[in-house]
């Protein structure tokens, strides 16, 4: 398998002080730049997902606002592409699967925010395209949602997502096993 990273939506609205933190947001980032300087290391092939809201009612990550900028954790390199999406799924619309198959990507290791929302869409629509997917999941974050007059936890919320990826559509990691377990065949970076 050919292998690269894809970082999703590590924008600085999902951290304190931004418009909508997610629980465990800074966790995640410290996991997410442990993995992403390992894949750095690797030389494998690196792209950053950042979402720009283009809906009239949108009140985050907002165009041309610090809250859509990337979290100072995981900059991206000068060499390493930015796709700009504007759904939760960050095949839509965007640039990611040509540039995929461009540089002979069959393996996505993914980690980003939020696991209930472009996580779950990137992640089943990236192995609806053919894609093996390894998703580390102590390098995602989420929130607490509300149904039917039912508070779940943004821990529940994180855990009931990544169940429902593991078999079928994703293999679940830690950072750190990540880190030190595996060993896959990079992309050459161009």
């Amino acid at each position: 398998m050919t292998t690269a990273l894809l970082m999703v939506e590590i924008q600085n609205d999902y951290f304190p002080q931004g418009r909508i933190p997610l629980e465990n947001s800074m966790e995640a980032a410290i996991k997410a730049q442990k993995l992403l300087q390992s894949c750095r290391d690797k030389k494998m092939l690196v792209t950053h997902v950042q979402h720009i809201s283009t809906r009239p009612d949108a009140a985050y990550l907002l165009p041309c606002t610090k809250g859509a900028d990337f979290h100072v954790n995981v900059q991206p390199l000068k060499d390493e592409l930015i796709v700009k999406k504007h759904y939760p799924n960050s095949f839509k619309d965007t640039v990611l699967q040509s540039h995929l198959q461009k540089n002979k990507i069959n393996h996505l290791i993914i980690c980003g925010m939020m696991t209930h929302l472009a996580i779950d869409a990137t992640v089943r629509a990236a192995y609806d395209l053919g894609y093996t997917c390894t998703v580390v999941h102590d390098a995602c974050a989420t929130r607490t949602l509300d149904f039917n007059q039912t508070n779940i936890s943004a821990q529940n919320v994180h855990h009931a997502f990544l169940a429902a990826f593991h078999p079928t559509y994703a293999t679940l990691i830690s950072a750190d096993d990540f880190i030190v377990k595996t060993s896959f065949k990079q992309a050459a970076v161009a």
